[in-house]
């Protein structure tokens, strides 16, 4: 489904991916771990087409897409949900998930802050709205809310419903965990099993492996801007480099 071949990302002057490879099949959860600063986002970022590709390149399904901007992979069914969540705080959680769905609007929409929960929608946005409000109950009792007023973990709900609008096939989720107490983040890394079930593949970044591995089929060790292990999550529990490391202890 996608395989990142020897891509490398700077940014700015600073060259924070080096030559990394990965690969994440339909219907899997893969895991990519690593501390902070090991070049993570910065490849999310990459993939989405956020950042340029220096070297290498992206495929998604058999066909080459380096560097399309993150409009086109939006509607090549790829979705992202970025670290810190980069909602609209002061549109209401209705508007940021029907503005998650502009791609579906094939350019018959009008960007009308404020009102766009008046303006007509499709079936298939319907039906989006309706996935979200199932899988994030919360959301339709405050759908009227500003996005900026929900709490944490509602905020999070919402940036990852908001990707789902797009109809995405594969959904890229940067450090979902982020800034959300325990529960909070069982209950989000939880309902992964549940997107898989509708037929959405997950690239998950994480620096909280524990959590991350609990969720994955096969996960990635990134150092440095390098790939330094991967495998499935069996085969990376059992690593001691990957215990001491990530894990906090060798059981």
């Amino acid at each position: 489904m996608l395989q990142v071949e020897e891509v490398s990302v700077f940014y700015g002057q600073v060259q924070t991916v080096r030559e990394v490879s990965l690969t994440v099949g339909e219907g899997e959860i893969v895991a990519l771990i690593g501390a902070n600063g090991a070049g993570k986002t910065t490849l999310l970022n990459a993939i989405s087409g956020a950042l340029r590709v220096a070297s290498g390149r992206i495929v998604w399904n058999g066909h080459d897409i380096t560097n399309l901007p993150l409009h086109q992979t939006v509607k090549l069914g790829i979705g992202y949900v970025p670290q810190g969540r980069q909602l609209f705080a002061s549109l209401s959680v209705m508007d940021n998930l029907l503005l998650g769905s502009y791609v579906q609007g094939k350019g018959r929409w009008r960007y009308l802050l404020g009102n766009l929960a008046r303006l007509p929608q499709s079936p298939g946005i319907q039906e989006k709205l309706k996935l979200v409000f199932q899988l994030f109950p919360a959301l339709p009792e405050r759908k009227e809310q500003l996005g900026g007023s929900l709490s944490g973990g509602e905020q999070q709900m919402l940036a990852i419903g908001r990707a789902l609008m797009s109809d995405p096939k594969l959904l890229l989720l940067d450090e979902p965990s982020v800034g959300l107490a325990p529960r909070l983040v069982r209950e989000i890394l939880g309902l992964l099993a549940s997107l898989r079930e509708q037929g959405i593949t997950i690239l998950l970044v994480e620096q909280n492996a524990h959590a991350a591995l609990k969720v994955a089929d096969r996960g990635y060790v990134m150092e440095m801007g390098r790939i330094v292990a991967e495998g499935t999550v069996k085969e990376l529990t059992a690593s001691d480099r990957v215990r001491t490391a990530y894990l906090g202890r060798i059981e």
